[in-house]
């Protein structure tokens, strides 16, 4: 959530919540083992997002049925596809992810895979699981993948589980499509028929071993971020790891490099407490929303930058003195201009990935750094292959998830790292000798200066089943906000891929509208480089277009 109108906010939102409100953690554990889902109701069966199957034991959504049918059907894809390598098993923060672990790793055991957990039986952050699958299947000739165990920065009554092919990062349609059929084929069957032992016996099995992934990624961090100017100049860093799952890591990476990095909260809590309220008066650990980010920002004045970063770990907040939290599509676009202008060692061939929805100063940008833009659908599903092949140098997502490549231009990560980033604005600060707020605001002076927002509406299934299925001729538009319509978008012009939604395009503004693949609600993401009341009118005019396509027979 980037922003909201003021009376869409609740007015508990950015303040501690209730006592009485929080998540009551053993009933929701129970739901998980004695909850059966329907698996004729649509909103019980497995579905994968953008970025696996989420949901809630209370619902009927996250239950061990779920992740005892998806599991099996992860060993299944994985064998037919020759992926004999071990399988790096790792979970955040969440309460549901550690019941879910055990079912899964109860189902890997008995399929004999090669399991590999974290060795202090802690936490695992989303990239350190990307980077362990890359790195196991650049020296070796088995082939390594993943599963992360984690709803992102969902609510604390949520359940996530996504699955990391050999690519190291999300898995793609193809993948997600056959794991899904598969699950829900065992749901309506039965799940007596999946293959598990118990729990005790399967985390002492021959095939389950202990890794050591926070070193290993701690270690590696010097050949993607440079360290030195970050010591030199002495920097006052601030991290709040929001409960998550890189809590620990934060400490060894300060050790290791001699930063001046402070932890503000160590506090880990799957009631998640510590929190203030997002928008909509849930708790929601969105490091890119300013109500779930108070507390970082009330300390703002006590660093140069600081950081944090959702509780799986592959999303960044960003906080400078000079302008607070900054907005993601900010922070992207200096991001950008910095490491283009920073490392000599890419190709200048190295092209910029980002979303259809995320920023256009992206695009002009791109345009004059003479780069190849890919623009891609929502998911960073879309951007694995070309940080794999080095061919994209930095992608990134409007909702503040991105990577990018090693400083010899090779693959770093392919799934989000929010450590990376993070680190990247201490490094930005360091070396120009400016924050990430300032470096945007001279890319403005240049490129104009866009106002844009996200908001979140309520939907019905079928309601975002017709949005997703939208196309050009449902939408009679010749102008928007009376400038003309330049484009009509379904499919992404990057790589032709299904957007899942629409987005209309003028010389400065665009709309784009698209169902979200986890909670009950549609976005509308708007941004004009004409100012704040023209971006009203954007808005104005696509919530008309939306719901005149709602109401239509």
């Amino acid at each position: 959530m980037t922003d909201q109108d003021d009376e869409r906010v609740h007015p508990g939102a950015g303040k501690p919540p209730a006592p009485d409100s929080l998540e009551n953690i053993p009933r929701l554990v129970t739901a998980y083992f004695t909850h059966a889902p329907d698996p004729s109701a649509p909103e019980e069966r497995v579905s994968f997002g953008t970025s696996g199957h989420r949901g809630s034991a209370l619902d009927n959504a996250f239950n061990e049925a779920h992740i005892a049918a998806t599991t099996q059907a992860i060993c299944e894809y994985r064998h037919s596809e020759g992926t004999d390598g071990p399988l790096f098993l790792g979970i955040d923060t969440h309460a549901l992810s550690e019941p879910a672990f055990a079912t899964a790793l109860e189902v890997l055991a008995a399929h004999e895979v090669q399991v590999r957990i974290d060795e202090r039986g802690r936490y695992t952050p989303t990239p350190a699981i990307s980077h362990a699958i890359l790195a196991h299947n650049r020296t070796e000739t088995s082939r390594a993948d993943g599963i992360v165990v984690t709803p992102s920065h969902n609510p604390p009554r949520d359940g996530g589980f996504k699955y990391n092919p050999p690519s190291g990062g999300p898995a793609d349609t193809g993948a997600t499509a056959t794991i899904e059929n598969r699950a829900n084929e065992l749901l309506a069957s039965g799940v007596d028929k999946v293959r598990r032992i118990p729990f005790e016996r399967a985390l002492h099995a021959e095939t389950t071993v202990r890794h050591d992934f926070l070193n290993r990624y701690v270690e590696d961090l010097a050949n993607v971020i440079d360290f030195g100017p970050i010591r030199e100049a002495g920097l006052s860093l601030g991290v709040d790891p929001m409960g998550g799952a890189g809590v620990e890591y934060w400490g060894a990476i300060a050790e290791r490099y001699g930063l001046g990095l402070t932890v503000v909260n160590e506090e880990v809590d799957p009631t998640f407490r510590f929190m203030t309220l997002d928008w909509d008066g849930k708790i929601r650990m969105d490091c890119s929303s300013p109500h779930a980010m108070q507390p970082l920002i009330g300390l703002r004045d006590r660093f140069d930058v600081a950081f944090a970063c959702d509780t799986d770990h592959d999303r960044h907040g960003i906080v400078t003195r000079s302008g607070g939290l900054l907005d993601p599509n900010h922070f992207l676009a200096a991001a950008i201009s910095y490491l283009f202008s920073h490392r000599s060692e890419w190709d200048g061939s190295v092209g910029i990935g980002k979303t259809m929805v995320s920023s256009s100063i992206i695009d002009r940008l791109a345009r004059k750094l003479d780069r190849p833009l890919l623009q891609v659908p929502v998911g960073f599903k879309w951007f694995v292959d070309g940080l794999l092949e080095g061919s994209l140098g930095f992608v990134g997502e409007e909702s503040a998830g991105a990577s990018f490549l090693r400083r010899d231009g090779t693959v770093w990560t392919t799934d989000k790292d929010g450590i990376l980033l993070g680190l990247l604005a201490a490094e930005m600060t360091s070396v120009t000798g400016r924050d990430p707020s300032e470096l945007y605001h001279s890319l403005t002076e240049e490129l104009g200066e866009p106002a844009y927002e996200r908001i979140d509406a309520p939907a019905t299934p079928e309601q975002k089943r017709v949005l997703k299925a939208l196309t050009p001729d449902q939408v009679q538009a010749s102008s928007l906000a009376g400038d003309p319509v330049r484009s009509i978008l379904t499919r992404a012009p990057g790589n032709d891929a299904a957007f899942g939604g629409l987005k209309v395009e003028t010389e400065d503004a665009w709309f784009a509208v698209r169902p979200s693949g986890t909670e009950a609600v549609y976005k509308l993401y708007a941004e004009s480089f004409r100012g704040r009341e023209h971006l009203r009118r954007i808005q104005e005019e696509a919530q008309e277009v939306v719901r005149k396509v709602l109401s239509a027979p």
